[in-house]
C-alpha cells in the first residue's frame, strides 16, 4: 500500500479516535493494491473490522489523485445514511490538512425517493389509487390526506427533497401522491427542471469525491443504458452479499390486469383505439384465474401467448397513435401515458420470446389478484458483463474497464468465496481475475455470545408457530428483559408473534412490529427503550444496527431456506441438478446461511457487547446439512442448555449499562450531507451564542470530537469549562446527542 493511503488510514482511525485494527489495515492494503493493479477483489470483513473507513480511505486518496470519482453502492438505507451522516463527514474532517483539499462526497438515489415540485403544484394527474388531486389536499380527508399536507409543508423547507429527511414517514400511498417514477418524469422538458431536487443533487454529484449510492441504482446505470452515475473507475459495492438478488430485482418485469387497465385508462385522453387494451386486461385476468400458481416450466401456454402476443400488437399501434402531434411538447399527463402503454409492451414481448435464462411464473398478490411475472434464473453474466467486465460507455473512448470491490460480513459460505463468486460471475469460463481476502473480525465471538439450539421444540411446521414455540420465545424474552430482536422467516409468523407477546407480556414489554411505522423508526424506537422488543422478516435481518444494551437477544424462528414453490429458487435448483451438481446445497442451503450469517450478526456490533442468539429450529444441529450452516456463522459459544441459557439472560439484564444514545435524522443539503442547525456566521471568532455565551469554531468541533468519542456530558463540560445545561444546549443546536454516564 502507497506510503500516502498508509498515513492517511492511520490519521482518519486517530481523528475518529478509534484504534488500529490489523484486519481494517490488511483490508485497507488489498483495496489500495486492487486499485493500482486494476484487479477486482472479494473481502470478508467481520462486524467491528471498520472496512467503511478501510475502503473510503483509499477511495478518498484514488479520487484525489486523478480527479475521477469513486462510487460507493450499499444495500440499505441505513448503511447510505451511515456514510453519509457519520464515516464521511468524520473521514473529511480528520485527513482535511493530510489532503490537497477537503474530501467531499454526495448521495444519490432513484427518482421516487425525492419530491417532484412539477407534480406538488398540479402539474401531474392523481394517482389512479389517490384520494384527491394533490392540488387539492384537503386536511380533512383522512389519514391520507393529513399525511400529504405533512409532505407539502415539508417540502416547503427541506433544501434536498429526500424522503428519508422526512420523520415520522408516510405511507407509500401519500408518497405517491408528491413523488414520480423515472419513466414517468418529463426530464429536461419539465418546466420546473432547474428547480428539480433531482437533478440538482445530481448535478452536485458530479464534481465530488465519493458518490454514494444503493444496488438498485447501480444495477439501473449498469443494465439499463441509461447513465445515471458520473463516470468512475473504482466502484465499491458493499453489502455485496445483497447484489445478486438486488440485481435480479432490478431486472425483473409484471404483468398485470390492473397494470393494462391503468394504461388503457391513461391513454385514453390520447387515443382512441384503447378499448381492445382494456379488453385484454379482461382476457389476461381470466386466463391467470384458472392457471395454477408457480411456474410455466413447459412453456407459456397457446391461450396466455396469443393474450401476450395481442398486448404486445396493440400497445405497440397506441403508442404511435399517443405521440404528440408534431412541434407539440410532450405534457405530464402524455407521458405518464406512454410510460404505461410501453411498459404493457416492453413486458408483453419480454415474456414472448422466452429467453432461455427467463422463468415466468403465476402469483396471486392478495391486493392486486393474479399476475405473472418474468426474471432471469441467472444473473451471473450479467454481472460479468456490465458490473466487471465493463464500465461507463463513450462514444468517444469506447469502453472503459474499473475496479470493483465488493465487501460484507457474509461473503465466505461454508468457508469458502466459492458460492457466492459463482452468483457473481466469477468463476468459470472467461471469467475476470479476482483475489478474495478475509480479514477476519476483531470480536471474541466465543467470550461475547451464545448460540443457542432450542433442540426441545417441535419442528417448525406451515401452521404457524406452535404453542411451545410461542411459550419459548416469551421466557427468553422474559429473561432478557426485553432487549429482543425477533427474525422471522415470514410476515405471517411475525404478526403471529407480535399478537402473542402482546397478549401474554400486557404492559412489561412494549413489542413493535415491522410494518406498522417506518423501519428507521422502528429501529430508532427499539434502540431507546430496553424494555422494548422488535419483531420482523427480510430487512431486520440484515439492516439493523443497534449497539449496546438494547439489543442482547436475537430470535430467528427457522432456518429461512426459500419457499419450496419459490418459481426462481426451484428454477435454480433444477438447473444444477440436470448438471450433475446438488441444487439443495447451492441455492437452499447457500441461502439459508447467508441469511443466517447476516441475522445471527445483528447481535454483537461492539466489543463490549454480550447477549445470546436463539434458533427455534432443531435442525440447526440435526440436519445433514447443519455443518455448513454452523460454519457460515459467527464463531459464537454453542449451547442446547435451556437453563444455561435463560440464567445467562437474567444476569445481563440485571448488569445491562444504559441503552446508546440514538440521533434523530436530520435535515439534508443537495448533495445529501446534513445540514447543521445554527452554525453560525463561518468567519467569526465567535460562532453563535447559546444561553449567553459564545462558541467558537474551535469550541463547536471539539464539542463534535467529544461526542463522536462517546464522552459522556460529565466531561463534555469540563473538557470545554462549560454548564453541563449550556454544553447540551449547543449539542441540541447542532443536531448531536450527548451520552450521559451509565
Amino acid at each position: 500500500m502507497p506510503s500516502s493511503v498508509e498515513s492517511l488510514l492511520a490519521a482518519a482511525v486517530g481523528g475518529v479516535g478509534g484504534t488500529t485494527r490489523p484486519g481494517q489495515v490488511d483490508m485497507a492494503t488489498a483495496v489500495a493494491r486492487a486499485i493500482d493493479t486494476e484487479e477486482h477483489l472479494l473481502v470478508q470483513a467481520g462486524t467491528g473490522t471498520g472496512k467503511s473507513l478501510a475502503y473510503l480511505v483509499p477511495a478518498v486518496e484514488h479520487a484525489q489523485r486523478t480527479g475521477r470519482p469513486a462510487v460507493v453502492a450499499t444495500a440499505t438505507l441505513a448503511l447510505q445514511a451511515q456514510i453519509v451522516d457519520r464515516d464521511m463527514p468524520r473521514l473529511a474532517d480528520s485527513l482535511t490538512g493530510h489532503l490537497t483539499r477537503r474530501p467531499t462526497y454526495a448521495i444519490v438515489k432513484g427518482r421516487r425517493n425525492y419530491v417532484c415540485k412539477h407534480k406538488l403544484e398540479g402539474g401531474f394527474p392523481a394517482e389512479d389509487e389517490g384520494m384527491f388531486d394533490v392540488g387539492e389536499v384537503d386536511a380533512a380527508a383522512g389519514r391520507l390526506g393529513k399525511e400529504v399536507v405533512r409532505v407539502r409543508e415539508w417540502a416547503q423547507e427541506t433544501e434536498s427533497g429526500d424522503r428519508d429527511e422526512l420523520v415520522p414517514g408516510v405511507s407509500e400511498k401519500a408518497w405517491r401522491q408528491v413523488s414520480v417514477s423515472a419513466q414517468e418524469c418529463l426530464g429536461s422538458k419539465c418546466p420546473m427542471v432547474a428547480e428539480c431536487f433531482v437533478e440538482r443533487s445530481r448535478e452536485a454529484a458530479k464534481d465530488v469525491d465519493v458518490i454514494v449510492t444503493n444496488h438498485s441504482f447501480m444495477a439501473i446505470d449498469a443494465f439499463e443504458g441509461r447513465p445515471l452515475l458520473p463516470e468512475h473507475d473504482v466502484l465499491v459495492i458493499d453489502e455485496a452479499h445483497e447484489l445478486v438478488d438486488r440485481v435480479t430485482s432490478t431486472v425483473t418485469d409484471e404483468l398485470t390486469p390492473g397494470g393494462i387497465r391503468a394504461a388503457a385508462k391513461r391513454g385514453r385522453s390520447f387515443a382512441e383505439s384503447t378499448d381492445d387494451l382494456d379488453d385484454l386486461a379482461g382476457d389476461l385476468e381470466a386466463v391467470l384465474e384458472e392457471a395454477p400458481e408457480g411456474r410455466l416450466a413447459t412453456g407459456i401456454p397457446d391461450a396466455l401467448a396469443s393474450i401476450l402476443g395481442r398486448c404486445r400488437d396493440v400497445s405497440r399501434a397506441l403508442l404511435t397513435e399517443m405521440k404528440p402531434p408534431k412541434g407539440e411538447q410532450v405534457d405530464a399527463s402524455r407521458q405518464i401515458a406512454l410510460a404505461t402503454v410501453e411498459e404493457v409492451h416492453d413486458t408483453a414481448g419480454r415474456m414472448l420470446e422466452e429467453h432461455e435464462l427467463d422463468v415466468i411464473w403465476v402469483s396471486r398478490d392478495m391486493r392486486r389478484g393474479p399476475l405473472l411475472r418474468v426474471a432471469p434464473m441467472s444473473v451471473a453474466m450479467r454481472v460479468r458483463e456490465r458490473i466487471f467486465g465493463t464500465g461507463a460507455t463513450d462514444a468517444d473512448e469506447g469502453v472503459r474497464d474499473r475496479t470493483v470491490v465488493l465487501t460484507s460480513a457474509t461473503l465466505e459460505l461454508g468457508g469458502t468465496f466459492d458460492a457466492v463468486a459463482g452468483t457473481l460471475g466469477l468463476r468459470g469460463p472467461g471469467a475476470p481475475e479476482w483475489t478474495g481476502l478475509d480479514v477476519g473480525s476483531p470480536f471474541d465471538y466465543a467470550q461475547q455470545g451464545i448460540a443457542y439450539v432450542a433442540e426441545h421444540l417441535p419442528a417448525p411446521g406451515r401452521d404457524g408457530l406452535a404453542t411451545q414455540t410461542l411459550d419459548e420465545i416469551e421466557a427468553l424474552v422474559r429473561a432478557a428483559g426485553g432487549r429482543t430482536l425477533g427474525l422471522f422467516s415470514s410476515m405471517r409468523a411475525a404478526k403471529e408473534a407480535t399478537e402473542a407477546m402482546r397478549e401474554r407480556l400486557g404492559d412489561e414489554v412494549t413489542v413493535l412490529c415491522q410494518g406498522e411505522e417506518t423501519i428507521g423508526t422502528l429501529v430508532r424506537d427499539f434502540a431507546r427503550d430496553p424494555a422494548t422488543i422488535l419483531f420482523g422478516t427480510l430487512t431486520l435481518w440484515q439492516g439493523v444496527d443497534v449497539p449496546g444494551s438494547s439489543c442482547q437477544l436475537v430470535l430467528i424462528d427457522r432456518i429461512p431456506f426459500p419457499r419450496p414453490d419459490d418459481p426462481l429458487s426451484s428454477a435454480r435448483t433444477q438447473e444444477i441438478a440436470r448438471r450433475g451438481g446438488n441444487g439443495f446445497m447451492s441455492v437452499s442451503a447457500t441461502h439459508a446461511a447467508l441469511r443466517l450469517a447476516q441475522g445471527a450478526g445483528r447481535l454483537i456490533r461492539r466489543s463490549d457487547d454480550r447477549g445470546v442468539v436463539a434458533f427455534l429450529d432443531h435442525r440447526m444441529i440435526k440436519a445433514r446439512y447443519a455443518g455448513f450452516l454452523q460454519r457460515s456463522l459467527p464463531p459464537f459459544w454453542p449451547t442446547t442448555d435451556r437453563d444455561l441459557v435463560l440464567g445467562a439472560l437474567r444476569r445481563l439484564d440485571e448488569t445491562a449499562p444504559e441503552v446508546q444514545p440514538v440521533a434523530e435524522p436530520g435535515r439534508r443539503g443537495m448533495t445529501g450531507q446534513a445540514v447543521v442547525a445554527d452554525p453560525g456566521p463561518a468567519d467569526g471568532v465567535r460562532t453563535a451564542v447559546t444561553q449567553g455565551e459564545g462558541w467558537s469554531v474551535q469550541d463547536d468541533d471539539e464539542l463534535r470530537d467529544g461526542v463522536d468519542l462517546g464522552l459522556p456530558l460529565e466531561e463534555l463540560a469540563a473538557s470545554l469549562d462549560r454548564d453541563e445545561a449550556v454544553v447540551t444546549a449547543r449539542a441540541t443546536a447542532l443536531g448531536l446527542v450527548v451520552p450521559t454516564r451509565g
